[in-house]
């Protein structure tokens, strides 16, 4: 009897394990809501790392849901006052030297933004990996030192997206992304992104630096360190305006 009772428990116990397994696209749910408040406020220093120079510069970033973003530079003097506008499917730029709004064609999504490894698409982009991406868990991983779900996504055949295939670890105990690779239409890899220096910011625990690494440029690197971020913040949608673009500091 006292080896059925073990039995029973045993066997009690690898179902309930195995009923607690996370599926891929409840991973990447859990990330991506990490990430995600229903609005935001960040401020971050961008610097661009190239094999005979580099740059920084300062940006403060305004989010709303999924759907509206605005952000300006506040350094270095000769970029300050540019501002990006996200309005669902609309980008709008703000060009101060030459007071004018102008609104950015498809064709200029996949143009580099300010001489960084970011396209103006990257920087406004928020797509939902769940709902864009189909997700298959391809196994457990370690990257620097912790415990990492390797998940590859494939985008569904209605998803408007840039990626044939995205390649992402995301940390089993926070749920961080700390790597995801994007690969082009030939199964090329193009960029790398890796999340480092984790600790709290905005009241969670977070990848407070990422690094864009481009495949084909040796030695070229953009840095993106989150200073500050206030999360759940009082935004109206009128905030997110091409009026607002011009008074925004």
């Amino acid at each position: 009897m006292k080896n059925l009772t073990l039995f029973i428990i045993v066997v009690f116990q690898s179902f309930f394990a195995i009923s607690q397994d996370l599926t891929a696209d409840e991973i990447i749910k859990n990330s991506e809501e990490k990430y995600r408040g229903k609005s935001s406020k960040i401020t971050m220093t961008v610097t661009i790392e190239r094999p005979k120079w580099s740059r920084e510069m300062t940006l403060t970033s305004w989010n709303k849901g999924n759907d509206y973003s605005i952000s300006v530079i506040t350094a270095p003097a000769k970029d300050a006052g540019s501002v990006m506008l996200k309005r669902e499917k609309e980008i709008y730029n703000y060009v101060p030297s030459i007071e004018r709004v102008i609104k950015l064609p498809p064709s200029m999504m996949m143009q580099n933004w300010m001489g960084t490894d970011l396209t103006n698409d990257d920087l406004v982009r928020e797509t939902s990996m769940v709902e864009d991406y189909s997700a298959k868990l391809m196994g457990v991983e370690s990257i620097e030192n912790r415990e990492a779900y390797k998940i590859e996504l494939n985008p569904k055949p209605e998803a408007a997206v840039v990626w044939t295939k995205v390649i992402i670890w995301i940390d089993k105990k926070e749920f961080l992304q700390l790597k995801t690779e994007f690969y082009d239409e030939d199964d090329f890899l193009v960029n790398t992104f890796i999340g480092k220096d984790i600790k709290e910011i905005g009241g969670r625990i977070l990848t407070s630096k990422m690094e864009v690494i481009p495949a084909d440029k040796p030695g070229n690197k953009t840095i993106m360190q989150y200073n500050n971020i206030e999360f759940d913040i009082d935004i109206e949608e009128s905030f997110f305006s091409t009026q607002n673009m011009k008074k925004i500091r």
